[in-house]
């Protein structure tokens, strides 16, 4: 068995200035106001979008991730109906040839009576799973007794503003700590490359 911590990676090719370049040409049909368009206007001009509600323009511009979180997450994520989903089939990968890999749990300190019972009980549903599938049980038979704190990569899109809505969902505090554990890194990543579009976000 292996323990791993959650992360992400951008798949949509990256050209944030392209971006803000497009998204403004959108935002200012509504205006009429292209000719307003200049050198350097576009962050400004999507920055004053956000501020005043106008949501809808960035619509316009979608963001793949492949994120790497446990399988409770994972069944959180795909409630967000306005996104697209691939994630890695249970009933298709058969875990016994490498062993069961699982995503650290956060609030579990390492050493901690918590972690070792969550420790034991990975172990317990890995030994689980290699039995069944040495008794002759395929992959969706022997997912059953698979955790929830199984890893799994997913492929997520979503418009901007739709990352804009999942992120503040998912990154308050009543959300489920690993969600905002991941969340929190995705919008960490989002506000480098565009700090116009989710600067403004908790």
């Amino acid at each position: 068995m292996k323990i791993v911590d959650p992360e992400f990676e951008i798949l949509t090719p990256l050209e944030p200035a392209a971006v803000l370049a497009r998204l403004e040409r959108a935002g200012r049909v509504c205006y009429r106001s292209e000719s307003k368009a200049e050198p350097g206007s576009a962050g400004r001009f999507v920055r004053s979008l956000i501020a005043r509600g106008h949501l809808s323009v960035i619509e316009h511009e979608n963001l793949s991730l492949r994120l790497v979180c446990d399988r409770g997450v994972s069944h959180e994520l795909v409630r967000h109906r306005l996104a697209a989903y691939s994630q890695e089939s249970t009933r298709y990968v058969n875990y016994g040839r490498a062993g069961l890999v699982v995503i650290r749990p956060l609030f579990f300190e390492e050493g901690s009576a918590k972690y070792g019972l969550w420790l034991r009980a990975m172990e317990a549903a890995e030994a689980a799973y290699l039995a069944l599938t040495a008794a002759g049980a395929t992959a969706q038979e022997a997912r059953t007794v698979l955790p929830h704190s199984l890893k799994t990569e997913m492929v997520m899109t979503a418009n901007l503003r739709e990352w804009r809505h999942i992120l503040t969902l998912r990154c308050a505090s009543a959300a489920h700590p690993q969600m905002r554990e991941i969340m929190k890194m995705v919008l960490r990543g989002f506000r480098e490359l565009w700090p116009e579009i989710f600067g403004d976000l908790p």
